[in-house]
């Protein structure tokens, strides 16, 4: 067999590797799905992903649908998203599976703990939007309505604007993970990264003025952790690096 087929070879057999692990990862969120469908089902999880705004509405009041099949398709969107927080683990292991074997012992010591803290990050971050922010945020909209003014939000706008908030935080909250690597890689200097503290706190600022609300509740929410954030990556890089330097750096 020549180079040339040898190599395509590879080429096919890592393509259909990868096939395979789009496969399972899909089976994984299918079931999740499918279990979310049994139990506890699609609208008592919208109904939960509706609380923070209903606690904060006068007693009484409902969110409205204006579209024909929004009473039916928004809580299947809702499910299709938890579902696929939930299968991560299952996903991100499907990644770590195909890229494992093309690694050395000290890559896989580098990659499988950033795999483990992104997926928990991430799922905290939603957590954080969740539970501590989206209650103050429409506490503190809700305040500033007129009385005048019927507060009655439509179930998709409201769909939007949380997995917009969740995204956001979810992201932010990888921000340790982000310095590790740069450190890791040799991309940014330790001492470069501390050096530019204080342009990071007026970005952390800046970016959460435009992904958040225009309120300063949900925007202290976010800067501030992306700031706490920041800071234990800078406490955690250096040993992260430490621990997973190859063999031929530490002569």
């Amino acid at each position: 067999m020549t180079e040339e087929a040898a190599g395509e070879e590879t080429f096919i057999s890592h393509l259909v590797e990868l096939r395979d692990r789009l496969v399972k990862a899909s089976i994984g969120i299918a079931i999740a799905c499918a279990a979310l469908f049994i139990w506890p089902g699609p609208a008592q999880i919208y109904d939960l992903l509706a609380a923070p705004m209903i606690a904060s509405l006068p007693a009484g009041s409902k969110m409205i649908a204006t579209g024909v099949i929004s009473p039916f398709l928004v809580p299947m969107k809702v499910t299709l998203l938890l579902a696929f927080i939930l299968a991560l683990p299952w996903v991100f292991y499907q990644l770590w599976a195909f890229v494992a074997p093309g690694l050395y012992a000290h890559e896989k010591r580098l990659v499988l703990p950033l795999v483990v803290s992104s997926s928990l990050l991430f799922v905290g971050g939603v957590a954080f939007c969740y539970f501590l922010v989206f209650g103050r945020v429409f506490q503190f909209i809700g305040e500033f309505a007129p009385a005048s003014i019927a507060v009655t939000p439509d179930i998709e706008n409201y769909l939007d604007f949380v997995m917009s908030m969740c995204l956001a935080f979810g992201v932010t909250f990888e921000v340790p993970v982000v310095v590790v690597i740069l450190v890791r890689m040799g991309i940014v200097s330790l001492e470069k990264l501390k050096a530019i503290r204080s342009y990071v706190i007026v970005g952390a600022f800046v970016i959460a003025a435009i992904v958040t609300p225009p309120d300063v509740v949900s925007q202290l929410a976010l800067a501030i952790p992306m700031c706490l954030l920041y800071e234990l990556g800078l406490i955690i890089a250096p040993i992260f690096a430490r621990v997973t330097r190859a063999p031929e750096e530490h002569a």
